[in-house]
């Protein structure tokens, strides 16, 4: 038997779907940055990013040496890790309120970590979850006037 969502849950459904999609827009660009980053760090280019001092691309560990700048790579990689843990966060969050299969948790939590995935499956889970609500939303209307 399938869960549903709970009746005093229904109020948080369009926070919980807001709070989702912004975690996985950034999660999902910055992970796009992160792939640029590797790219660049890890085949024959071999730069870094670094903010300040004039030159952006920097041979590997000169990055943020210098005096007055930024070694914009390091940043990125911590910044997706750290968001990476609200994007988690904002997926259980939906996840519970919405009272789906574990797996979509984990279908979801993927997102984060596979390139462009954030973008396409935030689309399909924003679409179920309000399609559900709507429709729990207008069964709770009925049920108000047939109460009548």
């Amino acid at each position: 038997m399938a869960l549903t969502v709970r009746t005093r849950d229904i109020p948080k459904i369009p926070g919980a779907v807001r709070f989702y999609r912004i975690s996985a827009y950034v999660t999902g660009v910055l992970l796009l940055a992160l792939v640029v980053e590797v790219v660049i760090k890890y085949t024959p280019i071999q730069r870094e990013m670094q903010l300040g001092g004039g030159a952006f691309f920097v041979p590997n560990g000169t990055a943020g040496e210098a005096p007055g700048t930024f070694n914009l790579s390091i940043a990125i990689l911590i910044a997706h890790g750290w968001l990476y843990v609200v994007y988690l966060f904002a997926d259980f969050r939906l996840w519970s309120i919405m009272r789906w299969r574990p797996s979509r948790f984990l279908l979801i939590a993927l997102g984060g970590v596979i390139p462009f995935m954030s973008f396409v499956v935030e689309h399909r889970m924003q679409q179920t979850a309000l399609t559900t609500y709507h429709e729990l939303t207008a069964q709770q209307s009925r049920e108000k006037e047939s109460a009548r």
